[in-house]
């Protein structure tokens, strides 16, 4: 099989679908891997190091999409790559097409077989290549919050952990699953008073064992949030519902009785964001103010640390991949229904019904359609 492996272009997106040591084994294994030139520079990675590894450097965006039979990205295809888009194609990327009509459009209409990390699904509940993405998120989260409550950013004037004779800052997290543990520890480690919201009860009861006590635990509800939210000096949106649409846990009604400089960071905007207030924004643009409370939504905030990012989400997507090259994509989802979970749109169908119902369209399952 032919794999492609283009740069990205959404705004200060810099990490790479693929890795030279990935290029090498899928080599190995009898395929051609096509990298387009630079694809790997914001990640610190050469398109030497690709060559010797045994890619060709492709010139240009387009030549990558026409000869690749597969694509690995990172990002979903952004408007200037739909007309790349074509039937036979296979892509394998982030897709969170909850939130994204015309994209979802794009893709029913192009033919494309379309698979998701973000609903590759194990047996045992797990997301394996969203959770190397949340942990990274997860921990940015409480570094970008501590640096947007710097007074010279718009914040509060309020330093994390606090000092000796002044109180720390008042961290709330809503949702206890990836996202939500690693930013609770590293809220923890920084000194914030740090309080999780989750509706599952044994979530609850096993970040309480995990912190010792440390971390406070509530309920969720309504009434705990619209409660917790006034105390907040950082609120971090840690929910998530595989392949659907955030729900808005925190409303617009809620923002004015919050602290004036209170940071909001919402993680999961890549699925349209657990606040009312949420949009999303971007790394050369990342805040904006509504009721004096400040809000930080950039869809794709791991690309700020590329280097990690990378190799972290390629550690995890790469044996998916060359199970699809190895095999074919009919193949490997009939061998893996973690990668029939995957397939989020299939020759012109949705298959993941948390897309279709976030969108209101119809869908079929994917053993229906081969």
């Amino acid at each position: 099989m032919i794999i492609g492996v283009p740069r990205e272009i959404k705004d200060h997106e810099t990490r790479v679908g693929l890795v030279p040591s990935g290029v090498s084994e899928l080599v190995e294994h009898g395929h051609r891997v096509l990298v387009e030139a630079g694809a790997g520079a914001g990640s610190t990675i050469s398109d030497q190091e690709y060559q010797v590894a045994g890619a060709e450097i492709v010139a240009s965006a387009r030549e990558v999409w026409q000869r690749a039979e597969l694509v690995v990205k990172v990002k979903e295809p952004q408007p200037a790559e739909y007309d790349f888009l074509r039937p036979g194609l296979v892509l394998f990327t982030y897709l969170h097409l909850a939130p994204l009509p015309d994209l979802t459009e794009r893709l029913i209409a192009s033919g494309v077989t379309a698979i998701a990390y973000e609903t590759i699904r194990e047996r045992d509940g797990s997301l394996p290549l969203l959770t190397p993405m949340s942990e990274v998120a997860g921990r940015m989260a409480v570094q970008i919050g501590a640096k947007y409550l710097e007074a010279p950013n718009g914040g509060r004037g309020i330093l994390l952990g606090g000092v000796p004779g002044v109180p720390p800052a008042n961290v709330l997290i809503l949702g206890g699953g990836v996202v939500g543990h690693n930013a609770a520890k590293v809220a923890l480690g920084m000194g914030a008073r740090v309080t999780v919201v989750d509706k599952n009860l044994n979530r609850l009861r096993q970040i309480d064992d995990i912190f010792n006590g440390e971390v406070n635990t509530l309920a969720s509800s309504i009434w705990t949030i619209r409660e917790s939210i006034r105390h907040a000096d950082l609120v971090i949106g840690a929910v998530l519902i595989p392949g659907a649409a955030a729900p808005k846990l925190v409303r617009r009604d809620m923002l004015g009785p919050m602290k004036k400089g209170a940071v909001m960071v919402d993680v999961s905007i890549d699925q349209g964001g657990c606040f009312e207030t949420s949009r999303p924004t971007t790394h050369t643009d990342p805040i904006f103010f509504v009721d004096e409370v400040l809000h930080y939504c950039v869809a794709n905030m791991p690309a700020a640390v590329p280097h990690t990012s990378t190799y972290a989400l390629t550690n995890a997507t790469f044996p998916y991949l060359r199970a699809l090259a190895d095999k074919g994509v009919i193949q490997a989802c009939q061998d893996d229904p973690a990668i029939a979970e995957g397939v989020n749109v299939f020759h012109g169908e949705i298959t993941h019904p948390g897309v279709a119902e976030s969108q209101g369209r119809p869908w079929r399952p994917l053993s229906e359609l081969w």
